[in-house]
């Protein structure tokens, strides 16, 4: 095991790739590789609590499962589970988030990074997002491809004034931002934009859904129509790395709508993420 950096010294440049951990900044790829060609990978990012893969809220086979899910559902080759599993274990000594990355012949890359920047200024008093063109879908919005393009543009090219995107489909109705599933307070419950729109089924989201459910939480699985999203008291999105960031402002082309990050409701879900 590589020994944690004191805060004061730089992490190493650092991944795992196919079996071994490598110090570099760089990873050699051939050039007709279909992850470099095309984006032909799959990946999901997890936050490691505790500083062990098997916490709960880690939740390390919620993410090896949808690996698997997406693996069968392209009929690529399956990575040697083992080694993935001792790849995080190096990583997570250095990097409380990892992404990993698998290669349709079932090669692993492992990167680590830090929890965002200002992240608990951003889960007290939220963020502002903006509508995003609806030319801007995600391509297999079921699975966490490589192909990213339309996320990583929409999140890259929203006014200045917003730290996120928020996705929409051909009918303007929003389905997810471009890192996380939106959640909604309204007329005493919860409300999330349905599967069947086109969104990921985010490990968080289902998390959230199954413990309020455990608490006799109603959860709304409903389209996003302007009408709803007008009449929303809160609204919030979620995701495995930042669990539950408020929007406090939306803006649209049409103007911006205001919600209440100070809500109570909140409290509710975050809960749900404590130990």
């Amino acid at each position: 095991m590589l020994p944690v950096p004191s805060p004061q010294s730089p992490v190493p440049n650092m991944f795992w790739y196919n079996g071994s951990l490598i110090q570099s900044q760089t990873l050699e790829l051939d050039i007709n590789d279909p992850g470099l060609l095309y984006g032909a990978t799959i990946f999901t990012t997890l936050r490691v609590y505790d500083n062990s893969l098997d916490s709960s809220l880690t939740n390390w086979q919620a993410h090896c499962d949808r690996l698997l899910f997406s693996l069968q559902a392209f009929n690529w080759q399956q990575p040697d589970w083992k080694r993935l599993r001792q790849g995080a274990e190096e990583m997570l000594t250095q990097f409380p988030v990892l992404r990993i990355t698998i290669f349709p012949d079932g090669r692993e890359w492992i990167i680590g990074r830090f929890l965002p920047e200002n992240l608990s200024d951003k889960q007290h008093h939220g963020v502002a997002c903006a509508v995003a063109s609806c030319a801007l879908s995600r391509s297999l919005p079921s699975h966490k491809t490589g192909n990213y393009l339309s996320a990583w543009l929409a999140k890259t090219t929203v006014s200045e004034n917003a730290q996120e995107a928020i996705l929409v489909d051909g009918a303007g109705n929003w389905l997810e931002t471009s890192t996380g599933n939106l959640w909604g307070w309204g007329d005493g419950s919860w409300w999330t934009p349905p599967l069947e729109a086109g969104i990921l089924p985010g490990i968080s989201r289902q998390q959230l859904i199954n413990s309020l459910s455990h608490h006799q939480q109603v959860v709304h699985e409903a389209a996003w129509t302007q009408e709803l999203v007008q009449s929303l008291e809160a609204i919030a999105y979620t995701n495995s790395v930042v669990e539950i960031i408020p929007i406090h402002t939306v803006y649209q082309p049409t103007g911006s709508l205001q919600y209440n990050p100070y809500h109570p409701c909140f409290q509710q879900l975050r809960r749900l993420f404590l130990a």
